[in-house]
């Protein structure tokens, strides 16, 4: 009996020194973190002789306009852009399940934008939109329309636009990959049966790939809600705080105010609001996990 006992704890021995060591590298940054957000803390002083202030920090940012604007500003990019982003990287992913001529060549050309460095995906979108010399405003002035401030009155727009640009191929390279590991004798039966490829699409197609969905979009949220360098080089936050999420208020908030109790408790509002959305929608993942599950088997016994 000890000897399968430890049979079974050997796996674990094995894993012990890296989960340790993970485990100090992922929870000391995160309680220095909640430790910081308790104290009236500055870059000029260490942490151990910063004022502890208790909840103040958390209080203030509650009741701080600013702060709640930035965080109406993050959730509304967010969601619109990992909307926009299913939308168009799914719809690309159904149109192009097929077998066609030079696939391969259509997927690198697809992935190029996700290969773009940050920093420089928004200078080039800065110029695209400058208003005297950028390509859009060139563009309608050449068929006699006005331009257009792309980055002030449409600043929130405008950064929107160049997230889908360059993150709508990492939804498609998944939503490909589902689209192609679905089961074949699922569709050829719906065929069989007369269903026509909207039918298909509605009905087979998208449950099947609703958990690769919903963990994609959950990967897209969490990487949509830290944001900075695109919206720092098209707008830095302005005009006023149209384009300032949450990631560049606590940049602002530790580097420009000096500050660093109350950018660690806006980090901290920004890691709470993150595990309730992953909590969410891991919960409905299941939901959909089970749902698939009930019409792959319902498909196989109709076969």
């Amino acid at each position: 009996m000890a000897t399968k006992g430890i049979n079974r704890l050997t796996p674990y021995m094995f894993m012990a020194p890296a989960a340790i060591i993970m485990g100090i590298a992922l929870l000391y940054p995160l309680g220095y973190m909640v430790y910081g957000s308790f104290r009236d803390w500055n870059p000029s002083q260490t942490i151990g002789e910063s004022e502890f202030v208790g909840l103040k920090n958390y209080i203030t940012l509650f009741y701080d306009p600013a702060f709640r604007e930035s965080l109406s500003v993050t959730l509304t990019f967010a969601f619109a852009v990992v909307f926009a982003e299913l939308l168009l990287g799914v719809g690309l992913a159904l149109l192009l399940d097929r077998n066609i001529r030079g696939m391969s060549i259509l997927r690198t050309l697809f992935i190029l934008p996700m290969m773009i460095a940050p920093v420089v995906v928004g200078l080039m979108w800065r110029y695209m939109y400058h208003p005297t010399v950028g390509t859009f405003n060139r563009f309608l002035e050449s068929i006699g329309l006005e331009g257009v401030d792309w980055l002030g009155q449409h600043a929130l727009m405008s950064v929107i636009i160049a997230d889908v640009w360059q993150w709508t191929p990492f939804i498609f390279i998944l939503s490909l990959a589902a689209l192609q590991s679905l089961p074949r004798s699922a569709l050829e039966a719906a065929r069989i049966d007369g269903a026509t490829p909207w039918q298909q699409i509605i009905h087979i197609k998208l449950p099947l790939m609703m958990p690769v969905l919903i963990v994609t979009a959950l990967l897209r949220l969490i990487d949509a809600f830290k944001v900075l360098e695109v919206i720092l080089v098209m707008t830095e936050g302005g005009p006023g705080l149209s384009t300032e999420i949450v990631a560049l208020r606590i940049s602002r908030t530790a580097t420009e105010f000096r500050e660093l109790g109350t950018a660690a408790a806006m980090s901290n509002y920004l890691l709470i609001l993150l595990l309730l959305l992953t909590l969410s929608m891991f919960a409905v993942t299941k939901l959909q996990e089970a749902r698939a599950a009930r019409l792959a088997r319902q498909i196989q016994e109709e076969d």
